[in-house]
């Protein structure tokens, strides 16, 4: 139990060879010993958004007080912060958070959270088949109260189900928009192949109580597909510390592909979770090339990063002669999983040290934000030896459509480098047109984002470097209005690529053509048509974005 020592080293060098042991959870932490894994799949068709119930239709749903609590797992934490970890959490039994069923008769659901990713703190029956269900705010925290994945077993199929989640944080989600809940049946799963998809009708985001800070309610309706079914609900795909790990000792084990691409450890977390770092380039020497950094799942509650980054690898590591070409000229630096630790215990946003790690860029202290901490610390070293062309961090978003990018326009600039900001992004939505929104890019350095990977990476001298948020929903671009799946949050990957080649291709006509379309484009923002003899150069970003 004792915190893990680590030799002294050159801020941001990476350490030994990558090994990855099982997660270490804090010690307050029970952990069921089932293994939990889903296979993947991807629907038919694109799955529909559902139509949106109005707040004036919300039901007013009852409360604990009017109902049966039947889970209940809420970790006793030891103090106010995060002291000591181990490999399956807390020691000794496990309790009973679950009310035993009376008999076979008993249609009461058994919940369960208690596994990697997870995150259920109660279920409160409140009908035969209603129950209010409560999330547990991240660790050392008593806020953020966004991300579930949770466990229902003893399922019958006739019925229609309505379950509340009565404490959500955010006052707009994309569920008051048509975003409906991910489901997974282990029977259908075993049977017909078929993995997570979209259930849930009269899907309902509202207001639900008058206290401060105000809490929310997500409310849905269904019935399951089978009698005494395993199934799971979930805010996104998951994509444990567990699956890196696998996917990343896969990656080793292959020849062809780890010839150019090392696994070295980065750092460790608080809980002593590896941080791995993939350094992925063209055998030989790196001299001459320039650098691309991307990181993801900082915020561990915003899973569709990761399968994004997932489809990068993938593309980037495979003999297509695009990614020879990547691999030919650049050497890339990857960092998958920011914050292992808030992936393992199910946190909506925060690590151990119960803060947003994704505002301490450029003052934490390697104590309390250690993979921030050597991420840029990496990147100066990088700075030093060659050009960083690029950074991207990849995060997901609850209340807008599409994916879009913010990037740093600090207005200071002169016209051409303020031009150059917005034609990566834009790049990129010609190459993704059913996917990426340019119009709902932002390009503002506001000041409560200074302690950003974008911005602090910016402030280092990465002068392309960006945010890629990946909406919980879906796209309602090119014709769509449906949902993502796990192929659409890859394929970003595969376009990242893409776009990368297009804006660091010699020839400069397409650099050129955006640098025209970005000018025309800001210029009709700000009302002047093309030769009117006005320019938005003056312009500050945020009367640009306004």
């Amino acid at each position: 139990l004792a915190p893990l020592r680590q030799p002294w080293r050159y801020p941001g060098e990476p350490q030994a060879l990558f090994s990855l042991s099982a997660p270490r959870w804090p010690v307050e932490c029970e952990v069921i010993p089932e293994t939990i894994e889903h296979i993947e799949w991807v629907p038919p068709k694109p799955e529909p958004f559902c139509p949106p119930m109005g707040q004036e239709q919300a039901l007013c749903t009852l409360g604990e007080e009017q109902g049966t609590v039947v889970y209940h797992s809420s970790p006793v934490l030891q103090g106010s912060c995060f002291t000591r970890a181990r490999v399956g959490g807390a020691p000794g039994p496990l309790s009973l958070p679950a009310a035993p069923l009376e008999g076979p008769q008993d249609t009461t659901l058994l919940f369960e959270s208690r596994f990697e990713s997870g995150n259920l703190q109660k279920a409160i029956k409140v009908g035969p088949y209603e129950y209010v269900l409560m999330l547990r705010p991240d660790l050392y925290t008593a806020k953020h109260t966004q991300w579930f994945y949770f466990r229902v077993q003893n399922t019958r199929q006739e019925p229609l189900y309505r379950f509340t989640i009565a404490n959500m944080a955010k006052p707009k989600s994309l569920y008051g928009q048509g975003l409906r809940p991910l489901f997974y049946s282990q029977q259908d799963a075993q049977s017909c192949g078929i993995g997570w998809r979209r259930v849930g009708t009269d899907v309902c985001y509202y207001r639900g109580s008058a206290g401060e800070p105000p809490l929310f309610r997500l409310s849905w309706t269904m019935r399951f597909p089978h009698d005494g079914d395993t199934c799971f609900f979930a805010t996104g795909y998951p994509y444990t510390y567990s699956d890196l790990g696998r996917y990343l000792r896969a990656l080793a084990a292959d020849p062809a592909r780890s010839r150019y691409c090392t696994v070295r450890a980065l750092c460790r977390s608080l809980a002593g979770n590896t941080v791995p770092l993939l350094t992925i380039t063209s055998p030989g020497s790196t001299a001459g090339k320039r650098a691309v950094v991307l990181s993801a799942r900082v915020h561990p509650g915003e899973s569709g990063g990761s399968w994004a980054m997932r489809g990068f690898l993938d593309f980037l590591l495979s003999p297509h002669e695009d990614a020879q070409l990547l691999r030919r000229l650049f050497v890339f630096k990857v960092v998958p999983m920011l914050n292992p630790d808030g992936v393992v215990v199910g946190n909506s946003r925060c690590s151990l040290a119960g803060r947003d790690p994704n505002r301490a860029y450029g003052k934490a202290l390697p104590g309390s934000f250690p993979s921030v901490w050597h991420l840029w610390a990496m990147v100066q070293r990088e700075l030093a030896e060659r050009e960083v062309v690029l950074y991207c961090d990849f995060h997901g978003h609850s209340r807008k459509n599409n994916v879009f990018m913010y990037g740093c326009d600090g207005g200071g600039d002169g016209t051409g480098t303020r031009l150059h900001q917005r034609v990566f992004p834009l790049m990129l939505s010609k190459n993704a047109p059913d996917k990426f929104s340019f119009s709902s890019c932002k390009f503002q350095v506001q000041k409560s984002k200074e302690g950003t990977g974008r911005v602090s990476m910016w402030r280092l001298g990465v002068s392309h470097s960006y945010t890629l948020e990946v909406a919980f929903s879906g796209s309602t671009l090119a014709g769509r209005s449906s949902h993502f799946s796990v192929e659409d949050l890859k394929s970003l990957g595969c376009l990242l690529c893409d776009t990368l080649l297009d804006f660091c291709d010699p020839a400069p006509a397409k650099l050129q053509q955006c640098l025209v379309e970005a000018d025309a484009l800001l210029q009709r923002r700000m009302d002047r048509g093309p030769g009117s003899g006005g320019s938005w150069s003056d312009v500050s970003p945020s009367e640009l974005e306004s």
